[in-house]
């Protein structure tokens, strides 16, 4: 056995790449109770919700819970975070169906085949990161990038639920073209009205109640949607849709098999899928282990979340992330480990096995409710306008980022973002940003003066002068434009002196010290 897997199979290394094993060592008996109740608490949120998010990604609303139970058994032994839940996400739905929709053709086992390889590959470009310690390659994609391609998904989300909300189909030719079409279907009299009324309450009740950790707002939404439509018998009166039943039985392992031809855009989706979903995971993983004092290695997280996508892919699945949505749910019930994701497995297997009739009456509007609420939440306004006010051209690369996503969709908007990140690298390299710096009453330290107009600038011995910050990596022509800033800065009547400090790109920046 070479060095390298003598390294990987010590018992060091072993409760590195299995945390979640790892932790049975340490793992208190007064956990599990809450651990449990948490557990069932998360599950009255997994059935409906993946459910949901499987039919806006293209396949069956089985497939959904199938995906549920593999991807959090996988990450209960191979992640690193304590409570994070992981499964289906409205953030990828886009790109998933953005990619099996063409080349289905309409073919239900085919559109789960394509899914399913879709999230082999993004699992293995993750664990293949991960291993190779790439855990820092989404820092690379800044806030405003993440915003711009995030409104992009969540908008492009919200646009493909209205025709099921509505209660009618078109063929999907872009997120704008597609909002012009459900207009003209409207107008047309298309819509079927009780269903829209069954969808929209469904919605405005879950957002309601969403900022309620404790509230099952979901399920509660879902119930009273089913209830109404079984006592009235909507589905035949109203001709509403329904959901309809599931066929019983667990997942079998199955290796989705698919052509080289459709390979290659599986292969790229694949790949927008593993970097939307670990920049999700990886803000949110570290949120919550900032919360519990515990530190999670990205690079772990990264294999983790690909072990998750590879057992999703294996058990007829489809590419899943973690869930802003149902991790609050869980640390709100008390959730200590991932065990609390362990007993919802087990819930939700228990459904297919013995009430797979479960959600015979689910209306289909009720679950774009679920997705379009899901969607509202992916939108971030606040900090774009605060961006707008400090960093305009920062707020004009979401912008770019957005309208790439909007326009052209979900596949290319990623990647319009990638394109957008290196050339912001590039630039930040190149020309590093300075800044003027002032004393701001009742705050401590230095300010920039364009974020905080009323700040004081600092009078030095020689006269009117300034602190100047410059920050970027030292070195050839970057040294010399901060020369010529600082130069230029000084006979303005600035006087600025630069000390040294470790970056976020490893490099040094300059840090002007007044």
């Amino acid at each position: 056995m070479t060095n390298f897997g003598s390294n990987v199979l010590s018992e060091a290394n072993w409760s590195r790449w299995l945390p979640g094993l790892a932790l049975l060592h340490s793992y208190e008996p007064s956990w599990l109770p809450r651990d449990i109740i948490a557990g069932l608490v998360l599950t009255t949120m997994l059935a409906p919700v993946g459910v949901a998010y499987a039919i806006a990604s293209g396949v069956g609303a089985i497939y959904g819970l199938y995906a549920t139970v593999a991807c959090l058994l996988a990450y209960a032994v191979f992640g690193p975070s304590r409570i994070l839940v992981l499964g289906p996400d409205s953030s990828l739905a886009t790109i998933i169906v953005g990619v099996i929709a063409p080349l289905s053709a309409g073919d239900p086992s085919r559109a789960v085949t394509l899914a399913a390889m879709m999230a082999l590959v993004s699992g293995t470009i993750l664990v293949v990161a991960g291993i190779a310690r790439l855990g820092f390659v989404t820092d690379l994609l800044s806030k405003p990038i993440r915003y711009g391609y995030m409104n992009g998904i969540a908008l492009t989300v919200l646009i493909s639920q209205l025709p099921k909300l509505f209660g009618f189909k078109i063929e999907s030719a872009g997120p704008l073209r597609d909002l012009w079409t459900i207009a003209a279907g409207i107008a047309g009299g298309k819509a079927n009205w009780p269903e829209f009324a069954l969808g929209g309450a469904t919605l405005v009740g879950i957002l309601l109640v969403k900022r309620s950790k404790r509230f099952p707002g979901v399920l509660t939404a879902m119930l009273g949607a089913t209830a109404i439509v079984y006592f009235f018998d909507l589905a035949e009166r109203a001709n509403v849709s329904v959901l309809g039943s599931l066929p019983s039985g667990l997942p079998s392992f199955s290796i989705p098999w698919i052509s080289v031809v459709d390979f290659v855009p599986v292969a790229i989706g694949g790949c927008a899928v593993a970097l939307v979903s670990f920049a999700d995971t990886s803000v949110l993983s570290r949120t919550y282990a900032a919360r519990t004092g515990s530190r999670v290695d990205p690079n772990q997280e990264m294999v983790g979340l690909g072990a998750a996508n590879i057992a999703a892919g294996l058990f007829q699945g489809f590419p899943i992330s973690s869930s802003s949505s149902r991790t609050p749910v869980a640390e709100a019930a008390g959730a200590r480990t991932q065990v609390t994701g362990l007993v919802g497995a087990v819930a939700v297997a228990l459904v297919l096995l013995w009430a797979p009739n479960l959600l015979k009456h689910v209306p289909t509007a009720a679950l774009a409710g679920v997705v379009i609420s899901s969607a509202i939440g992916l939108i971030e306004v606040n900090d774009l306008g605060r961006l707008f006010r400090i960093q305009r051209w920062e707020f004009w690369l979401s912008v770019v980022c957005f309208a790439g996503v909007a326009i052209f969709g979900a596949i290319q908007g990623v990647g319009i973002a990638v394109v957008m990140a290196v050339i912001e690298f590039l630039w930040d390299g190149w020309r590093p940003h300075s800044a003027v710096l002032g004393r701001v009453e009742g705050m401590r330290g230095y300010h920039d003066i364009t974020r905080h107009p009323d700040a004081r600038q600092v009078p030095v011995p020689l006269g009117r002068a300034s602190v100047l910050r410059q920050c970027g990596i030292l070195q050839g022509a970057r040294s010399r434009r901060r020369r010529n800033r600082a130069n230029a800065c000084s006979m303005a009547g600035c006087r600025g002196r630069a000390g040294h400090e470790r970056g976020r790109h490893g490099g040094r920046r300059a840090l002007g010290t007044g």
